[in-house]
């Protein structure tokens, strides 16, 4: 591992100094290509407007008329926090509208991913007149054809990459379809759905069919956790909607069931920040999906009653604690298959009791601690049958190393779809050696040498006046998340005591110019030499209610 520090312009941060902004954040914000004081303005004013999104004018006009019609809609939704949010701001949305509305999650250990054949003839049951795909469809062509044999028509909204077809649906709404101009390709699910929502509410004033002034921003909180637990990247535009959110939970007037999720964890609504969208919401609504059913997720969020919406976020966190007992076992053997095999530099694995549900989180924490591309595997449902889930590091585009291999080995992927950085697929489990060495092969060829090497960026050194509660209160309220990540600092310091807490943590004390400070080392117990090159984070410990300033140590050399 080696820590860097990362470049930052001169100009752009006394730029930013001027107007006002904190010296040190200048600094973080210069390094992030941040120029003004303007690039860090949040208001809705400043979003990408609807009308550059392709399709979005087209999805208004159709749901404008089926709500005229009073047909039935039926959306189909993911089992993640992004599919779960995207479903909750369409159905809020089209009920205030006045639709005919309800949702369907697949059963992920039966049906998988996405609208297949198989979820069209389970939706069909309902009768409904129209599918709305939220946070998935965009690879669906068969289920889409099988919908418009049975009559129905389907509205895709997705933010996945298309495949080489593209489904027959009635409407396509994606930022990353051919011909599609929005600036913002890193849009969630939710964010498309968002943007839907605020076209058909146009429309619908344009007909003079809007009965009642829908509040589109009261549905900015579920946006913000949506976005941020999806790992998106965070472009100004998706700061711009997670801002948004994080006002209304800070005000005190976001949605029940996300407050209640941050409560169930012991965390202030009205001290919510990026953090705790990804770190604390997000994960405890992932766990319905991962475990059982996201429909349990998804009543959290769209519940006005707060008494339920509390009941529902505590059998969430005891998921979600059942999750982490899961996927610590599951990590464990895995690190110990590493161990056995630690020349092989291997990146795939499977292990015949893993759990479906938790393999994505699984391939996330190997990738970091081996610093290379893994995808890993469990037994699904359907006989025969492995799904798998790959996370990435930068260099490696998941997906296209995937579509490498299908290409070289057309009958060897049933299904695949992702992200440059996170991606899902499901072969035979026959077939999973031939797949291992394909993939092992593919990205081999496709990761550059420079991406081997584990690079840690930093912002540089803080001067012992600047490790303030202050700081870390500033930096703690501002929006940070994928591609545009929380400051981590760097600096040299001797190790003076370390101790376990916790179990699994390292408590630290640290000397430097002669002042000691206080520091945790989360997650870790391999001890630290006596002098040491630390990258780490400025942090709040809340100790019975009183507030000091720590450092949370992430890296070291």
């Amino acid at each position: 591992m080696k820590i860097v520090e990362r470049s930052w312009s001169a100009a752009d941060r006394d730029a930013l100094v001027a107007g006002g902004i904190h010296p040190v954040l200048a600094r973080v914000y210069a390094g992030r290509s941040i120029k003004n004081r303007n690039d860090l303005e949040y208001d809705s004013a400043r979003l990408h407007p609807p009308s550059l999104l392709k399709g979005t004018a087209e999805a208004a006009a159709l749901l404008a008329d089926a709500i005229a019609s009073n047909k039935r809609l039926l959306i189909v939704a993911d089992y993640d926090a992004d599919g779960a949010t995207a479903c909750a701001v369409g159905l809020r949305a089209l009920r205030a509208f006045g639709a005919n509305v309800d949702y369907l999650v697949p059963d992920r250990f039966k049906l998988g991913y996405g609208l297949s054949p198989e979820l069209v003839n389970l939706a069909a049951e309902r009768k409904p007149d129209l599918l709305i795909t939220v946070d998935n469809g965009i690879a669906s062509v068969e289920g889409v054809a099988r919908a418009a044999e049975l009559g129905i028509a389907t509205l895709i909204t997705d933010h996945h990459l298309p495949g080489a077809a593209l489904p027959a649906a009635a409407c396509i709404v994606n930022p990353n379809q051919p011909g599609c101009v929005f600036p913002s390709k890193a849009l969630a699910g939710v964010g498309v759905m968002f943007y839907v929502m605020l076209s058909l509410r146009a429309e619908l004033r344009r007909r003079n069919s809007l009965n009642r002034d829908v509040n589109m921003g009261a549905l900015t909180d579920l946006v913000a956790l949506g976005t941020v637990a999806d790992v998106v990247p965070l472009d100004a535009n998706n700061r711009n909607l997670v801002s948004q959110g994080l006002k209304r939970l800070r005000a005190g007037r976001g949605q029940p069931g996300i407050a209640a999720l941050l409560r169930a964890a012991g965390r202030d609504p009205a001290q919510a920040s990026s953090f705790d969208l990804g770190f604390v919401a997000g994960p405890r609504l992932n766990a319905a999906g991962r475990l059982a059913d996201m429909s349990l997720g998804i009543e959290c969020l769209t519940t006005d009653d707060e008494a339920r919406a509390a009941n529902l976020a505590q059998q969430l966190d005891r998921m979600n604690q059942e999750r982490k007992k899961i996927e610590s076992s599951m990590l464990e053997t895995a690190m110990g298959e590493t161990e056995k095999l630690r020349d092989q530099n291997r990146s795939v694995f499977f292990v015949p009791d893993w759990h479906e549900g938790v393999v994505g989180i699984v391939a996330a924490r190997l990738k970091d601690r081996l610093h290379r591309p893994v995808i890993c595997f469990a037994r699904a449902a359907a006989n025969g049958q492995l799904k798998g889930s790959g996370r990435s590091v930068a260099g490696l585009h998941l997906r296209d190393c995937l579509d490498l291999v299908a290409k070289r080995e057309p009958d060897l992927i049933v299904r695949f779809g992702g992200h440059a950085m996170a991606a899902g697929l499901t072969i035979a489990e026959a077939d999973y050696a031939r797949f291992a060495e394909a993939f092992e092969r593919a990205q081999e060829e496709m990761l550059p040498a420079a991406a081997r090497q584990r690079v840690v960026e930093t912002d540089g050194a803080l001067e012992p006046a600047q490790r303030t509660l202050e700081l870390a209160r500033l930096i703690e309220a501002q929006i940070w998340g994928q591609g545009f990540p929380q400051p981590l600092f760097c600096d040299t310091f001797a190790v003076e005591s370390q101790r376990v807490v916790g179990d699994k943590h390292l408590k630290l004390i640290l000397a430097k110019d002669g002042r000691r400070i206080e520091a945790m080392r989360f997650g870790a117990l391999d001890p630290l030499p006596a002098q040491v090159r630390a990258a780490y984070r400025l942090g709040v410990n809340d100790f019975n209610g009183l507030k000091t300033v720590q450092l949370n140590v992430e890296h070291f050399e």
